[in-house]
């Protein structure tokens, strides 16, 4: 039998459409058990899939919420998002996991990983200081919080790295400052490193431009302070040389580091004082 063209189309569309339904139901993630799905999710994860892993791992929670594989797969999402670079997410599932199980033995890589989704972009965006402080402050709970845990040095010493990278940051400011004889605004940002970033190896370099800023401004009560602090805390640098040559060339006498009064009082503000 011969069918009209017109017939001839509404079959072939009905023959699609039947094939479709076919195709739909051949069984999909929600007919897996949480097990199966995490063993997939882990697998590709093993292979270097991170996001599809990560996404994997989130599908436990959403069909399965109250299970221990649900539990397991959070924070491995978390982990998986991060090692994508995908640290919105990875924050948000990190956060999840520590708002539903603030107290599992898990708890811990959740915190660092909300610390890891700020520090990774540290240098890499614009809001270079908001992504600092924000990662110094999570860095700072995974050392508090979980002292003996595995994170906590590696916390520390990506803690002291940020601080050394604020602390680079005011002195590049203040060079600029200081070389285009903004003298001012440069002794702010020096004073900054002396104040908050003193444990950093550019507090030399800050105290002796304190030197060069005060003396370029005939502020010599004010460099002879700074300079003091140099030489009782750091004689034997290149800094204190530079330091010494500054008071030298203009036939000035250098502080040798060893009075009270001002000096003892600097001394406590500048190496005992408190971050922030």
């Amino acid at each position: 039998m011969s069918f009209p063209i017109k017939m001839r189309n509404i079959v072939f569309a009905l023959s699609l459409l039947s094939a479709a339904a076919c195709s739909n139901d051949e069984p999909g993630i929600e007919s897996l058990t949480p097990q199966q799905i995490f063993l997939d999710a882990e697998a590709l994860l093993e292979d270097g899939s991170y996001e599809q892993a990560a996404d994997m791992f989130s599908e436990i929670e959403r069909l399965y919420p109250y299970s221990d594989w649900a539990r397991r797969g959070t924070v491995l999402a978390a982990s998986a998002y991060n090692a994508a670079g995908e640290f919105e997410k990875s924050r948000i599932a990190a956060e999840r996991f520590l708002s539903f199980y603030p107290g599992d033995e898990d708890a811990a890589l959740a915190q660092f990983l909300i610390a890891m989704s700020y520090y990774e972009l540290v240098g890499k965006q614009g809001r270079d200081r908001a992504n600092a402080i924000n990662a110094l402050q999570y860095l700072n709970d995974v050392i508090d919080q979980y002292p003996d845990s595995e994170y906590a040095k590696s916390a520390k010493l990506k803690f002291d790295l940020v601080i050394d990278l604020l602390a680079a940051k005011e002195m590049e400011v203040g060079r600029y400052y200081l070389k285009r004889r903004h003298y001012a605004a440069a002794i702010k940002r020096f004073q900054i490193v002396v104040d908050d970033y003193s444990t950093t190896t550019h507090v030399q370099e800050a105290l002796h431009r304190l030197v060069e800023s005060y003396l370029s401004l005939g502020l010599e009560a004010q460099a002879r302070e700074m300079a003091a602090v140099l030489a009782y805390n750091y004689r034997g640098s290149e800094w204190y040389e530079d330091t010494y040559r500054l008071f030298d060339d203009r036939g000035l006498e250098p502080p040798d580091g060893r009075g009270g009064g001002i000096l003892a009082e600097s001394y406590r503000r500048t190496i005992l004082g408190e971050w922030l």
